[in-house]
């Protein structure tokens, strides 16, 4: 296999309220900012990264630059981050108390997670799961195909 070209791949979040942003990924998923962000005259952000775990989020303020708003600018997202944490149930309950709206509630699924979906208060939805069992691709298709034949997983 020949090198890949990508090195890396980072979420660019468009946000309404960075600094909102900020502290709140901080306070449910334990963001820790990196660095100084990088802001206009008027205070806004234009650059600010983030770390969820080892993984680097960059965010900045919605702006009317030909790039799009915010999801909330928008009505919505097709776009959803996969957070894996330790612990579900806790994670999206400190989110939802924090203004998250939850999507799907935390339940065990059956590929092996227990997960559920919410909306943070700035338009991004993020899946939150953890892991319950460790499960081969052919067991986590035999339950998707009881699952869509009505027989449970």
């Amino acid at each position: 296999m020949a090198d890949p070209i990508v090195r890396d791949l980072i979420a660019y979040l468009s946000v309404n309220d960075a600094d909102k942003a900020i502290a709140w990924y901080g306070d449910v998923f334990g963001a820790v900012e990196v660095g100084a962000p990088l802001r206009i005259p008027d205070g806004k952000i234009v650059h600010c990264e983030i770390h969820i775990g080892d993984t680097p989020i960059f965010q900045a303020e919605a702006a009317d630059d030909g790039l799009g708003g915010s999801p909330n600018d928008l009505g919505g997202t097709p776009v959803c981050m996969a957070l894996n944490t330790k612990d579900a149930d806790a994670t999206v309950a400190a989110a939802a108390k924090t203004g998250a709206e939850v999507l799907i509630p935390v339940a065990d699924q059956f590929y092996g997670q227990r997960a559920g979906r919410i909306r943070d208060p700035f338009g991004h939805v993020w899946i939150i799961s953890q892991p319950i069992e460790d499960l081969p691709p052919e067991e986590m298709q035999r339950r998707m195909d009881a699952m869509m034949q009505g027989g449970g997983g």
